[in-house]
This record gives C-alpha cells, structure tokens and sequence, in this order.
C-alpha cells in the first residue's frame, strides 16, 4: 500500500493532504477526496482514506485547515469562520486538493468522488459548486452554509447529504434551505437523508 503526506500551497497557506492508493494494483482507479472535520486532518480522515484504498480506490484526505494536523478547535474556529464568509475562496481550496488527487497517475479522472464530514461535507458542497467534473458529493453530518442557488446551478454531479434531525449544525431551517436551493438551482439529482436520534 502506497501511504504518503503530500504538501501543497492553498490559500497562501501549506496543506499537507494524506495519499492512499494499493500500488500493488495494476493500471488507473477510481478515486475519492475526503474532507475532514473542522478542526483539522485527523487520524479518522486517514482512516477513511486506508479503508478507501483497500476497496480499490485512491484516496486523498485534503488539508483546508494547514499543517496536516487538527488545531485547537478556538484556532480552527477563526479559520472556518474566514473560509464560510467567502465560500468561493473555500470552494478554491477544495479545489486545490482535487487538483493533487487528480495529478496522480494512478488516478482515473473520469470516476472522481468527494465525500466530507462535518465542515468537511460544506467543503464537498463547495468543491462541487465550483462546477468541478466530479461524479459525486456526500457529506455525512454537514453543515449548510446559507443557500447561494446561482453557484449551486455550476454543480454537474450527484449530491447526497445525511443529517441527523437534532444536529444543531444542521437545523430544519437550514436543512430546508438546502432542499429549496437545490431545486431552484436545478440540481439534477439530490438526495438528503435524516436520521432521528434513535436511528441504529
């Protein structure tokens, strides 16, 4: 198994992502970009991108934050916070970290995915409304930063969100949002699956 930390420049800042691919395995796969939580590149997102990897996919587990290793979340915080009050500029740094995905040459352009978790499921929903040719985005807990349907209208792949009812990160208003700006931006195909709490 191929494992590598890859540094690269965003937003006037190092990333350092997490590259997992078999290279025991012949010719180009398909390959998936994983956002991690807000606080920074964990060892969960790393996990991700191992498990990925053993299915026959390449991963890469992208850094937004900087540093390749999560920050005190009162550090983080200001971060996100700058990132979600310009979203194409968080939209520009999912792209950069697709763009290291896509310069592998193991990598199958034509079959590409992004999923995320938490604030790493808005950075998936950015990425794909830079118009990004991606086949899909899934977000498991995100966040829903406010509806923009004119961005939203770029998006050209599948997307599917999983929110839980009582998440406070993801309230019914927001969550109705999405709904609304995924139609009105035309969105072919959308998906948002709830959760209660008592779900297994």
């Amino acid at each position: 198994m191929h494992v590598a930390d890859v540094p690269y420049e965003a937003d006037g800042r190092t990333m350092i992502g997490h590259l997992v691919f078999d290279d025991a395995q012949a010719g180009r796969r398909p390959a998936v970009l994983v956002s991690h939580e807000g606080p920074g590149l964990d060892q969960h997102c790393k996990d991700v991108a191992g498990k990925l990897a053993s299915l026959g996919y390449a991963a890469f587990a992208l850094d937004y934050i900087g540093g390749g290793a999560p920050l005190p979340m009162e550090q983080a915080g200001k971060i996100l916070g700058a990132l979600s009050a310009d979203p194409r500029r968080l939209g520009e740094v999912a792209r950069a970290g697709l763009d290291v995905l896509l310069a592998q040459d193991v990598v199958d352009q034509a079959r590409v995915a992004a999923i995320g978790y938490c604030y790493g499921g808005v950075v998936s929903l950015e990425l794909a409304r830079t118009g990004a040719d991606i086949k899909a985005v899934v977000g498991f807990h995100p966040g829903y930063l406010a509806p923009r349907p004119a961005d939203s209208a770029r998006i050209r792949c599948r997307v599917l969100m999983f929110s839980g009812t009582e998440d406070p990160f993801a309230t019914a208003e927001q969550r109705q949002g999405f709904e609304t700006e995924m139609r009105e931006a035309g969105v072919a195909d959308w998906r948002l699956e709830l959760y209660s709490p008592s779900a297994p």
